[in-house]
């Protein structure tokens, strides 16, 4: 029998549902394609595949098709480190974080950012539960992301508000909706599409942080078109095949600057005629984003 195309909805535990067709297929991998060493994940949801039949309803992945992209993040294994591959394919990063409860964590924003610069990911972020703060507040906390090209939208499951605005994003696309746990990515996708089944988050009294509530990776189809794929809440996000020294390329207010050090090897962190902090000085960069790439590339934040 000849192979069939297929797109790998979920992963779970060396199983792996492919819609083909119509019809969804449950998956194991060939075990020739297990041979030789692994440095990340052999198959992953947003995969292009062929898999040939056993019964109706089962299948063997036979051959994944090489990936055009990929968001993913390092899981240090006993092995060495390892690729983690969130969302294969994705045409874009929808980057969820809240307003308040919890508090966003704009360095781990600026990760996912980062991730989605070096990948060539179209990244949105959402600021979510702003109903929560007046608007001035959530225009303090995300407001300076527009001015750099990202798209920002304000979103409450509560009220409502940008709602339809996240879904005119998602058709006929591949998105991946990501953010740590507890901003609310669950009861953005039921908003989204009312009757699709997600746990909603909740927030631990005791740290004020979210608590874990999608526990598997699945791309779930839209009505409308398009899937989305709700990942697992990231509590941490480390950053995989970037050297420190190629950062400053994927912060675009520095990007555009670097050729205008007068060194080369540029640190910037105390080198006369440093572009980057004399723009931090001057307001054209932001204080928190140059924060950002300095815990990044040297684990500090000094100014």
């Amino acid at each position: 029998m000849d192979a069939e195309p297929g797109l790998v909805l979920r992963v779970q535990s060396g199983f792996y549902r492919v819609l083909t067709g119509n019809e969804v297929v449950t998956c194991r991998i060939r075990g020739k394609l297990k041979q030789g060493p692994q440095r990340g994940d052999l198959v992953a949801i947003g995969d292009r595949v062929l898999l040939s039949r056993i019964n109706e309803k089962e299948g063997v992945i036979e051959l994944v098709q090489p990936r055009k992209k990929s968001f993913s993040r390092t899981a240090p294994r006993p092995q060495g480190v390892y690729e983690q591959i969130l969302l294969a394919n994705p045409d874009q990063l929808l980057v969820v974080f809240a307003c308040a409860q919890p508090d966003p964590h704009r360095r781990m924003l600026d990760r996912f950012l980062v991730i989605a610069e070096q990948q060539g990911i179209p990244p949105v972020i959402i600021a979510n539960k702003c109903d929560l703060v007046d608007r001035r507040r959530a225009e303090e906390l995300f407001g300076y992301y527009e001015p750099l090209g990202y798209k920002l939208i304000y979103t409450s499951a509560k009220t409502k508000e940008g709602i339809d605005d996240v879904r005119g994003l998602l058709h006929g696309k591949i998105s991946a909706l990501t953010g740590p746990s507890g901003v609310g990515k669950s009861s953005l996708v039921a908003c989204i599409q009312p009757g699709l089944d997600l746990r909603s988050g909740r927030i631990s009294s005791a740290t004020g942080k979210g608590m874990h509530t999608t526990e598997v990776r699945e791309l779930y189809c839209l009505s409308e078109g398009g899937f989305i794929a709700d990942m697992p809440g990231l509590r941490a996000l480390a950053l995989w095949d970037i050297q420190p020294e190629e950062l400053d390329g994927y912060f675009p207010e520095m990007r555009q600057r670097v050729d205008t050090c007068q060194y080369n090897d540029c640190s910037h962190r105390s080198e006369p005629g440093c572009s980057i902090r004399a723009a931090v000085l001057k307001g054209k960069i932001h204080p928190e984003r140059y924060k950002s790439y300095l815990s990044m590339r040297y684990g500090v934040t000094d100014l």
